[in-house]
């Protein structure tokens, strides 16, 4: 068919007919009825008393919807035609005697397509990827009422047996329903019983809201295999038999999809490949599908007739931070389904996908303080190779390794190579700082576990799977063990994974397991009581589902079966942190911003109006830092005048200690006279917040909200998301390179020229032993001076002049005074080429850490670091720490100078000397 000579609203029809006829209907003019051609008829422009519509749905000779076609373009305001849908449905069809308004009403452009069912309580249209089988529509009809109304009438939920978190989060998730939410997110750590919370919710959904049917969605095969056995081993908490025994549970495993299951288990993997109609390679449900390689283009799924869009009511989506984005979120987006949601660690990704709606949020330390879960300890085992590299030496042999084959060669090495601690296990390989750190993890494990008699079960976390086999040789000739002491478990093991990890949690041996990801998250080993850290992670959401390995209670009994010295149940883990991944900078989770689409000055506006509640107040506070992140001097002078002598950052500080649960908590008892650590009821927790947030608000006025708005107007950029750019010219420009020199002279010869001048340029350049005492006032007075002599010398772009000329490419500076200090320091020679200051201090600090921690005195205890690591950040950004500073944000709020005292007693003012020493370096 040419459809160059088509009109939009043709072609728009002509997609709608090829999906009608997908998915089982017979389509046809209204001149040429034939209701015997099958169960559901869609009619063409078929008369009613208001009008032709554009088609009238028959099922079994009854008229049961209608639907409204509109060309492509009018797409963006498809939800307006809602109204004339509507009139067709209500209205009296032509020698049909319709008493009641038809109740399944589409509109469609062929391309987007939205639903209403017009039984449901409250009546609203979604987006569905096709239209329902004639089929479904029928099995709807004869039902007294539709899913979303039955859901109105779940009766209570029965408490015996579960949890608290695990009551709130199916109490809340069902109320979502009933509000029809379409989506759902259950936030409960590991080892509180997410699953368990699931099947719970699903027993109840098929029991009494008469839902059809149900996946339970995973991202690996073994996590599939996992929630098999939990549904199996299930039973009801008002039912003596089995969940097995009353619904039919099938694990997808082919391309067959019994009908007749109520609950389906599948790997969103294979769900994608019967959606796109393509075999499925078996290795594929191995692994994360975040980590499986994608086409640039990649193939979109098909109706499936087998797996219609209506199949499943609901699906639950498990470890759902990491597997339902980019290529597989078409399966979610496939379905005509209720998406729920579960994960110990939602990210700002996992947030926007379930559109905010948590309706459990259940964290470690909650779960921890509840005894769900164990806490952890931390043991640190520092190398000199692990944290400076080494040295080649030319002239010697040097041992060549293949990759995949693990051949070996002996060659000399032609000249002296320098390896960073980041190419260690990767491209170097230096079993003696393996052997360091096991070798001094064997001797130090009576201190760690005192009493032990044997190693407690491990599990060692490598960067590759050929790293996993070095250690585990080194690892069995250091604790002079077999084979059976040490294994690995990984999707790329000869011997079948399932295997060694059911000896791993049920028997004596292995005693350590090695692997690169594939228990990182969502697997069970309860009897694990130690966690070695032989590779870094930069993701928190990744490193939290790490750590939650070890965080599974157990009793005495069962500990005892598998590790016979244990004197008690499982009491904590241990964290033995040989890389660092400790301390190394994690990704932020969860988003400060929760309503971000709420204007700025709406929500100060609602703050000083009496606005009250968190997700306000943390928006508001995250919206003013993202902004104070931006202010120059002059916007600080200014809301500063506006607002009674505060910088924003204090008016920021204010609000979220406002809300700080501790905080929250203390006021409570207070108002209730009740002794600190007492519950003093929501009641009196809600008035303090209140309280504590309406002192916050106090600084809020007309003006300061004006002038805060007129600034953030200044500071904003419009995004325009439509119009597409190409590619002109890619190629270094001729003459950057000399204008980054230019810049960068002349703002050496204006330090130059003000060194005898301003205090803090004198201590760079001509008394560089005081450089302790520069102060974040005589870094402003350098600040002030360059911008009213050469505004051009801005430090942000000198910064981008000197990055270009050292061919610097890492993180930028966090602020303008940070990066002046970074090119003074530069500029006067102190660093050979351009660094954040940021980097710089904590290079510094570490560097003096390692140094106090080498010699033979006494090591600083996790406390004491958690306080030194705040100098640290504090001197980041204000370059040096007074005694004063210590009763100030952030020191404060964790006990202040009173604090420190009792950390360090009478080494405290010397500490704090140092450490202005140690850092200014």
């Amino acid at each position: 068919m040419n459809t160059l000579n088509q009109n939009p609203e043709q072609l728009a029809r002509d997609r709608i007919d090829k999906m009608l006829e997908e998915a089982g209907w017979k389509v046809q003019h209204k001149k040429k009825i034939d209701f015997n051609a099958g169960l559901g008829v869609a009619v063409r422009e078929y008369d009613t008393d208001v009008g032709p519509a554009d088609y009238v749905l028959f099922v079994d000779r009854k008229a049961v919807g209608v639907i409204e076609a509109k060309k492509e373009e009018l797409a963006q305001n498809i939800t307006t035609v809602e109204e004339q849908s509507e009139d067709y449905a209500s209205a009296k069809l032509k020698w049909v005697n319709n008493q009641e308004p038809l109740p399944f009403i589409y509109q469609s452009t062929g391309q987007i397509t939205r639903f209403t069912d017009g039984r449901d309580p409250k009546p609203r249209s979604r987006e569905v990827f096709t239209f329902h089988r004639p089929e479904t529509l029928h099995e709807w009809t004869s039902q007294k009422s539709s899913l979303r109304s039955r859901l109105q009438s779940l009766p209570p939920l029965i408490h015996e047996g579960l949890r608290d978190c695990q009551i709130t989060a199916i109490d809340n998730l069902e109320q979502s329903f009933k509000d029809n939410r379409p989506r759902a997110l259950i936030q409960m750590a590991t080892g509180a019983g997410k699953t368990y919370t699931a099947i719970t919710a699903v027993y109840r959904l098929l029991k009494h809201a008469d839902a059809k049917r149900v996946l339970f969605l995973v991202d690996t095969k073994n996590l599939g295999e996992q929630a098999e056995q939990e549904f199996m081993s299930y039973v009801p908490n008002d039912e003596n038999r089995k969940f097995i025994e009353l619904y039919n549970v099938q694990r997808l495993k082919s391309s067959f999809v019994a009908k007749d299951s109520q609950v389906c288990i599948s790997t969103i993997q294979r769900m994608y490949s019967l959606l796109k109609d393509q075999p499925l390679e078996e290795a594929a449900e191995e692994v994360n599908p975040a980590e499986l390689a994608q086409p640039k283009e990649p193939l979109p799924v098909v109706y499936n007739e087998k797996i219609p869009i209506e199949f499943f009511d609901f699906i639950i989506i498990d470890e759902c931070h990491r597997s339902i984005y980019n290529l597989w979120r078409q399966v979610l987006e496939y379905f005509d389904a209720y998406l729920i949601g579960l994960t110990a660690t939602p990210d700002n990704r996992t947030y926007g996908f379930f559109r905010k709606n948590v309706v459990s949020e259940y964290d470690h330390e909650k779960a921890v303080a509840d005894g769900v879960n164990v806490g952890n300890e931390i043991y640190i085992i520092e190398t000199q190779v692990t944290q400076q590299g080494g040295q080649l030496k030319a002239d010697q042999q040097v041992q060549k390794r293949e990759r995949m084959t693990r051949k070996k060669r002996w060659e000399r090495q032609d000249e002296d190579e320098v390896y960073s601690a980041k190419q260690l296990d990767r491209e170097i390989i230096n079993p003696d700082q393996i052997r360091t750190v096991i070798r001094t993890f064997r001797d130090r494990l009576p201190a760690i576990f005192p009493g032990r008699e044997e190693a407690p079960k491990t599990l060692i976390f490598a960067k590759t799977d050929s790293h996993a086999d070095d250690i585990i040789q080194i690892v069995r000739e250091e604790f002079g063990e077999g084979n059976n002491f040490c294994k690995k478990i990984t999707y790329k093991n000869k011997e079948d994974p399932k295997s060694v990890l059911a000896q791993f949690r049920n028997d004596y041996n292995p005693r350590i397991a090695v692997t690169v990801d594939m228990i990182a998250t969502g697997t069970d080993v309860r009897p694990l009581e130690c966690l070695l850290f032989m590779r870094d992670v930069k993701s928190r959401n990744y490193f939290e589902q790490m750590k939650g390995r070890g965080t599974r209670t157990l009793d005495h009994d069962d500990l005892r079966k598998v590790t016979p010295s244990a004197v008690s149940g499982k009491t904590h883990y241990v964290i033995v942190d040989a890389i660092g991944v400790t301390q190394s900078l994690k990704t932020a989770s969860q988003p400060l911003i929760t309503k971000p689409t709420v204007p700025l000055r709406d929500l100060a506006m609602g703050v000083m109006m009496g606005a009250r509640d968190e997700d306000t107040i943390s928006s508001l506070a995250g919206r003013l830092a993202r902004l104070n992140k931006q202010l120059d001097d002059k916007d600080q002078t200014r809301i500063k005048e506006k607002a009674g002598g505060l910088e924003l950052s204090d008016i920021i500080n204010r609000l979220l200690s406002a809300i700080d649960p501790d905080r929250v908590e203390s006021k409570a008892c207070e108002i209730a006279e009740l002794p600190e650590g007492s519950d003093p009821g929501e009641q009196n927790r809600t008035k303090a917040q209140e309280q504590l947030v309406g002192e916050a608000a106090r600084v809020f006025n007309g003006e300061l909200i004006e002038l805060i708005d007129t600034i953030r107007r200044d500071k904003e950029q419009t995004i325009d998301h439509e119009t597409l750019d190409t590619v002109l010219t890619a190629e270094w420009a001729g003459d950057a390179v000399e204008n980054a020199k230019a810049m960068v002279q002349d703002f050496q010869e204006y330090l130059e020229a003000n060194r005898d001048k301003i205090e803090a340029l004198t201590i760079f350049y001509l008394q560089p032993h005081r450089r302790q005492e520069v102060t974040y006032d005589m870094i402003r007075q350098v600040m002030e001076k360059l911008k009213n002599d050469k505004p051009k010398l801005a430090p942000l772009r000198v910064w981008q002049a000197y990055a270009q000329l050292d061919e610097y490419q890492g993180d930028q500076p966090i602020n303008e005074l940070t990066a002046l200090v970074a090119l003074i320091r530069r500029a006067c020679g102190i660093d050979s080429k351009v660094s954040p200051y940021a980097d710089t201090v904590r290079r510094n600090f570490q560097n003096w850490i390692m140094n106090r921690h080498s010699g033979g005195g006494e090591k600083f205890n996790e406390d004491q670091m958690a306080w030194l690591r705040m100098i640290r950040d504090h001197v980041i950004s204000s370059f040096h720490v007074e005694r004063e500073d210590l009763d100030r944000t952030p020191f404060d709020s964790k006990g202040g100078m009173g604090k420190m005292y009792q950390l360090f007693g009478d080494k405290m003012d010397s500490l704090i000397e140092e450490l202005n020493k140690a850092l200014a370096i």
